[in-house]
């Protein structure tokens, strides 16, 4: 293996001729080295544990430091909500509601119908999906403003029968001590009337444990915790989902974006070059990786992507992105391999650049979304193809997955048995509970199938 110098922005990888096992090609991926910084653990340990004793005053404290606005109320009121959409510019609109009608056919088509397997007249198990009964939904601030993860996060929700949904986004940069008029203007198409000007650990604390009405004021009546937090935010909501989990469930540590391109020499340079940009101008550490078995395409992406990067509007963070070690270009001999990388990536977004895409995509089985064909950029994943936005980072794509209408519901099992039914396996389970040294167990059926207790056991 070596790595070649490059007067591109990415660094090259070439594992030609080496024959990689997967070992080797895992350990040979562009990666974000999260080893070189300690983390905030220690500093979310502390916004959680403040936020769990002083409650809502806690929160407006952290969030006049972090955020540099104090919020006036944390609840967001109706007026605002309203005013934002009726503020709205029309074409933003409309392309949200697009969004949204999208959004809501596919997550409507994923909801799990109940089950119900009979064993005979008199036995039966069902497998019942209830919704959660409260959800707290995260939608980032920081580098931009994300109207679309309004929609990724409410939509599922309320497609799963979620009754209760309360959205938290951080106080934009305008003094307002509100969130973005975006923001708001989403939740109130899509009927969210619960929204906190809040952000970062403290939201998903807030959320986790709740917030007493008497804790600040104008908080009636106060913000009862939720059951699951869900969506995507920086390391400190990171690590607060991770510190929290258990106490309050999670759909994910979401890391900084990531995209993958699974590309052969048919790939169109120009397509393959703004596609890596999208990702990367997210943010500094953002991922942003070229698969190929084609020198000739590899060579071909240097000039569209010097060009394209240099009349870009965030240059700046996108170089950051690109050149940094999360990024680059892998060099393998065949397609084979190169499927093989692409599983081993286990990339958030997988883009597939190739003759026969659609072939190339059946054998893709680690992915959070995967984008196939010239004409699917993950773009259209991240706003209107209504596909959701909210997938696994850092690789958990291997056994994650992205936010759906089935991660806001539970499967519950409810077990039905008549005297008839439960004769027939009674005896099985005495055999058994007496096997593991539980005859109490059998006691409890014996009990309802032998009622003189000189015949049970």
């Amino acid at each position: 293996m070596s790595t070649l110098s490059s007067d591109t922005l990415l660094t090259v990888t070439d594992l030609r001729g080496s024959a990689p096992s997967d070992s080797t090609l895992r350990e040979s991926l562009p990666r974000l080295d999260h080893a070189d910084s300690a983390g905030p653990e220690q500093a979310v340990a502390g916004i959680i544990s403040d936020v769990a004793e002083r409650g809502a005053a806690a929160v407006q404290d952290l969030t006049e430091r972090f955020d540099g606005v104090r919020p006036e109320h944390l609840r967001v009121p109706a007026s605002a909500l309203a005013s934002a959409l009726e503020g709205l510019a029309p074409e933003i609109r409309t392309a949200l509601e697009a969004s949204i009608e999208r959004a809501r056919a596919f997550a409507a088509d994923q909801r799990p119908q109940d089950t119900t397997t009979r064993y005979d007249a008199d036995a039966s198990v069902t497998l019942r999906w209830v919704p959660v009964n409260r959800v707290g939904l995260y939608v980032p601030g920081g580098l931009a403003v994300y109207p679309s993860s309004v929609v990724m996060n409410v939509v599922p929700a309320q497609a799963a029968g979620v009754a209760s949904i309360a959205l938290a986004s951080p106080p934009a940069k305008d003094g307002s001590g509100l969130p973005h008029p975006t923001i708001l203007a989403a939740a109130q198409l899509l009927g969210v009337s619960e929204v906190y000007a809040m952000g970062g650990a403290q939201a998903i604390a807030a959320f986790a444990h709740g917030l007493p009405a008497d804790s600040a004021e104008g908080l009636e009546p106060g913000l009862d915790p939720v059951s699951l937090v869900t969506g995507p935010g920086n390391v400190f909501v990171a690590t607060a989902k991770g510190q929290l989990k258990g106490v309050v469930g999670i759909d994910a540590e979401a890391g900084p974006t990531e995209i993958a391109i699974l590309a052969d020499g048919t790939a169109n340079p120009d397509y393959v070059a703004a596609d890596l940009i999208s990702q990367a101008e997210h943010d500094p550490n953002a991922s942003s990786v070229l698969i190929t078995d084609s020198v000739d395409l590899a060579e071909a992406v240097k000039q569209p992507l010097a060009e394209q990067v240099a009349g870009t509007k965030h240059r700046e963070r996108v170089v950051t992105a690109l050149s940094g070690a999360q990024s680059g270009v892998v060099l393998v001999d065949d397609l084979d391999t190169a499927v093989r990388a692409a599983n081993l990536y286990a990339a958030e977004h997988l883009e597939i650049h190739t003759e026969n895409a659609e072939a190339v995509a059946q054998r893709i089985t680690d992915a959070g979304a995967v984008f196939i064909g010239s004409y699917s950029p993950v773009s259209l994943g991240d706003y209107s193809a209504g596909s959701n936005h909210v997938l696994p980072t850092m690789g958990t794509a291997t056994h994650a997955s992205g936010l759906h209408t089935a991660t806001f519901l539970r499967a519950q099992q409810q077990i039905r048995y008549g005297y008839e039914g439960l004769s027939r396996v009674g005896a099985h389970v005495r055999v058994l509970s007496d096997a593991e040294d539980l005859p109490a167990h059998g006691d409890a059926v014996d009990a309802r199938l032998y009622p003189d207790t000189e015949n049970r056991g």
